[in-house]
């Protein structure tokens, strides 16, 4: 089983050459510096510390796994010592402010950064993974003496964070949390609950780790509006060991290298985030964040299942092939038979779509930060409200289907713990669930993104999707089913999903195939924009843009069927 090797050549072609990110973010006075050669320098460090580093401990991650014993967790072998050496080397900060102890570079160097730790070792990045949502979190919402005492040890990853938000009796519906928190003299607050399905909540990775916990003070109304938000370490100013007890790890399909923790909080003491009842406002920042990591995770995924599956069609010989090369009497590589073509074409076609959505996601979080103009900072943060359940749902979805159909590249080799496959189809699977299952996505982008604007902010994206499209062939076509389902989007869903006599819960039958439509047409944008680019032509992104346009993009099609299907039936 070979570890996972990153392709920063591809990377660096997308966010340079396709996206131009270069260009636009030597444009902020933020990143005046950030140029294309201290951009591929960070990449590739980034993949050289990946491949050396984390990507070796994924075997050891799923089959020893994290361990708990009287309430503490011992991580596999490895773990800590490449956790203290990523922190130490200044991985975790690299988005971070320089003042906060960060680097301040741009946030695409951090996406492209954690999808490659994804591929190499699922288990192990889900400790770092939810760091600069904390970071953002702190930074804009607690006090001045918090921000002292925690954010710098945050933002450097000197300390690990959890999100304390599910509990026992409430799965995704959160107004339903009961956790308490009762004033204490000092000004700090006494937290007592039990929170469930939380990663890293117990560890050896750092020596503290900073919960931030959603909580209901006394006198706190039902229902989210009643939720604040508090800050609660590990271990105290000090050095005393807080009340916050891990009474279990669960027993997963996958993501063994993550433990998974059952937190008991006795009375723990902790300190107020934001102001009282709008803990779920100021935690949204860090569920926003977590969101874009998972859709990278998707991403990066599909593109470890798709290199083990590509390396193996490359050796193994099965069969004559039609229209092969192998001698009389002998066998073809796996690569030469069309259906497995098929399937590594279409997977790759998931791939590179996905890093330009990603890196464009990205890039316009910076924009949205340091541009000057008004209407551009508008644009960028209505890409970022709209992408973003998009490119979670789609992608984690794709990394487990697609993890699925590279294992059958191996045929029955695939099914066996040796090749490693089918790991990355186990701990794939778990990102369709985690950070808003991707049905809450879907419910996300149609009722509460599309619906409440009669639309205007998504046929605005879609409008801008066509404006940065050439006039070529690729082009042309691509702008021409934007204008299609903008159509669609204005005649047929929005008349009648927002009629006085449509069933009130039309709108949730329509949410699941509308977000693959606009998926869809994401992709389609990304690959005119690759097509579009000089060096395109090479037959790696040739086989790609075929795999896209054959077998993938007819999906579009159906998903407009469907919708329309589901309208004519309401």
């Amino acid at each position: 089983m070979n570890a996972f090797q990153p392709r920063t050549d591809d990377m660096n072609f997308i966010l340079c050459e396709v996206l131009r990110a270069p260009a636009q973010l030597q444009a902020l006075t933020a990143h005046a510096e950030a140029d294309e050669a201290l951009m591929q320098q960070v990449v590739e460090e980034a993949g050289k510390f990946v491949a050396e580093v984390v990507a070796p401990l994924n075997r050891d991650g799923d089959e020893v796994g994290a361990r708990w014993k009287a309430g503490a967790v011992t991580m596999p072998p490895g773990f800590r010592d490449a956790y203290q050496a990523f922190w130490q080397a200044g991985w975790p900060s690299l988005a971070c402010a320089v003042e906060d102890g960060g680097q301040g570079l741009p946030a695409a160097l951090e996406a492209m950064l954690y999808e490659m730790l994804s591929a190499a070792n699922h288990g192990w990045t889900m400790a770092p993974g939810l760091l600069h949502g904390a970071y953002e979190c702190i930074k804009h919402h607690a006090s001045d003496e918090l921000k002292t005492k925690y954010l710098e040890k945050v933002a450097t990853g000197e300390w690990l964070a959890t999100m304390c938000l599910t509990e026992p009796h409430a799965g995704s519906d959160l107004g339903l949390a009961r956790t308490k928190a009762v004033p204490l003299p000092d000004g700090r607050y006494a937290l007592s609950g039990t929170k469930i399905f939380i990663s890293g909540g117990e560890h050896d990775l750092t020596d503290n780790i900073v919960h931030l916990v959603l909580a209901r003070l006394p006198d706190s109304p039902p229902g989210p509006k009643g939720l604040s938000l508090f800050l609660c370490p590990k271990y105290c100013e000090d050095g005393s060991r807080s009340q916050v007890f891990c009474e279990r790890i669960e027993e997963k399909m996958g993501l063994h290298g993550s433990p998974t923790c059952v937190m008991r909080f006795d009375e723990a003491p902790g300190w107020i985030v934001g102001e009282p009842g709008k803990g779920l406002n100021a935690m949204f920042v860090m569920m926003n964040a977590a969101r874009l990591h998972v859709g990278l995770q998707g991403i990066g995924l599909l593109d470890a299942a798709w290199q083990k599956a590509d390396a193996y069609s490359k050796d193994r010989r099965q069969m004559r092939a039609p229209g092969g090369s192998a001698k009389a009497g002998e066998a073809d590589l796996i690569e030469q038979h069309p259906a497995m073509r098929r399937i590594l074409d279409a997977q790759r076609a998931w791939i590179d779509a996905g890093r330009v959505i990603a890196y464009r996601t990205a890039l316009e979080l910076d924009i949205l930060k340091h541009h000057e103009d008004a209407a551009r900072r508008e644009s960028a943060s209505r890409w970022c409200s709209l992408v973003t359940p998009v490119l979670k749902s789609a992608w984690t979805d794709q990394a487990f289907h697609g993890a699925s159909a590279c294992l059958q590249v191996f045929g029955g080799h695939g099914y066996v713990r040796e090749w490693g496959i089918e790991q990355v189809v186990r701990d794939a699977r778990v990102a369709m669930i985690y950070e808003g299952t991707n049905e809450i996505q879907a419910i996300d982008l149609l009722l509460r993104k599309t619906l409440p604007d009669g639309g205007a902010g998504l046929l605005q994206l879609l409008a801008e999707l066509s404006d940065d499209l050439g006039d070529d062939t690729q082009g042309q076509r691509v702008r021409a089913q934007l204008d299609r389902f903008s159509a669609f989007l204005r005649e047929r869903l929005l008349p009648r999903a927002t009629a006085q006599d449509a069933p009130a819960d039309l709108a949730h039958w329509l949410a699941d195939d509308f977000l693959r439509a606009v998926a869809m047409l994401l992709m389609a944008w990304a690959w005119a924009r690759i097509g579009a680019t000089g060096g395109a032509e090479a037959p790696r992104w040739q086989a790609a843009q075929t795999g896209f346009w054959r077998w993938v993009w007819p999906e579009f099609d159906m998903r407009l069927a469907m919708l329309g299907a589901s309208l004519d039936g309401a």
